[in-house]
């Protein structure tokens, strides 16, 4: 007869900031300090279940809602999200909260540029970074910066204008196609239902809203240059793994992320990539494959 496996539990936590609280699933014990895991943009901590759930279960693990995403409070009306710098101060904000030392820290995408930040900031307070499929803040050309700020500062306005009455609703299975649809195909149904359980709310005549901010659309203010970037990825020494899906995200500038992996390469005395094929949701999509089986390993060798 098969023995069930058990699978890890966790706690819905939250913790206060000035302007509300942030959310997060605590996976594990709470008397160990946990490793954070910080999501992607427009995602939320849902996005960590399949992979933390074939991870060992003597983790603790702590996924954190960012600011507007999921169930954390949204930042207050007429300020713009600035979406790498925002995330780099609450995280701060939650290791003071718990007078937390030597964090490790596992991004995908936006969560890890993030930690990317708070790991050349405080390099004498991060033990371990793990990013997934993305090394930094996106790096786009300064032309295009330029001439988009005007027409994100004008949308930023019509967004704080809109009331949630304003707010179009949908059935279960009609918000679910359009979050398929909005990912072009790199999400599966399945994983597009796990981000769900906590991306939307249900409201009445049995439809349901988002409850990410609108605001989150408008992003692309204060982004570093790569001079800048790279100069924060000198500042990293922790322990650094990269996990590369493949293809990945196609419209990564990679071949300016590569110069930023190989400047950390150099600051860092132990760095570690590797390829898991897939799509930009690896983790997500096919964390049965290598990805958690190498994470698994990498994380409880450095750990120890």
């Amino acid at each position: 007869m098969e023995v069930p496996v058990s699978k890890p539990s966790f706690e819905e936590i939250q913790i206060p900031v000035p302007f509300g609280f942030v959310s997060g699933k605590w996976w594990g014990s709470r008397d160990k300090q946990p490793i954070i895991a910080i999501h992607g943009w427009q995602d939320n901590a849902g996005t960590f279940d399949p992979l933390i759930e074939l991870l060992p279960k003597d983790l603790s693990i702590l996924c954190i809602d960012l600011p507007g995403h999921g169930r954390s409070s949204h930042i207050p009306l007429g300020l713009p999200y600035y979406i790498f710098w925002d995330g780099l101060a609450i995280l701060r904000r939650i290791i003071k909260h718990y007078n937390w030392r030597k964090v490790s820290i596992m991004g995908h995408s936006l969560g890890a540029a993030i930690g990317f930040l708070y790991a050349a900031s405080y390099p004498d307070d991060t033990e371990m970074l793990i990013s997934i499929d993305t090394v930094a803040p996106v790096i786009f050309d300064p032309s295009e910066i330029v001439k988009n700020t005007g027409p994100n500062i004008d949308k930023l306005i019509y967004y704080d204008a809109l009331g949630l009455d304003k707010m179009p609703s949908y059935k279960y299975s009609d918000m679910i196609d359009l979050v398929v649809d909005g990912h072009h195909g790199t999400l599966t149904r399945k994983s597009c239902e796990i981000l769900m359980r906590r991306g939307m709310y249900r409201v009445k005549d049995n439809k349901y809203l988002f409850s990410r901010d609108i605001r989150l659309k408008v992003n692309r203010f204060a982004l570093p240059s790569f001079d800048v970037t790279n100069e924060f990825a000198k500042q990293i020494r922790c322990r650094y793994l990269m996990i590369k899906a493949v293809p990945g995200r196609v419209r990564d500038n990679w071949s300016l992320f590569q110069s930023i992996l190989e400047t950390i390469k150099q600051s860092t005395s132990d760095f570690n990539y590797v390829e898991v094929e897939g799509t930009h949701h690896v983790h997500l999509n096919d964390a049965s494959k290598r990805c958690s089986t190498y994470l698994g390993f990498y994380i409880k060798c450095c750990l120890i």
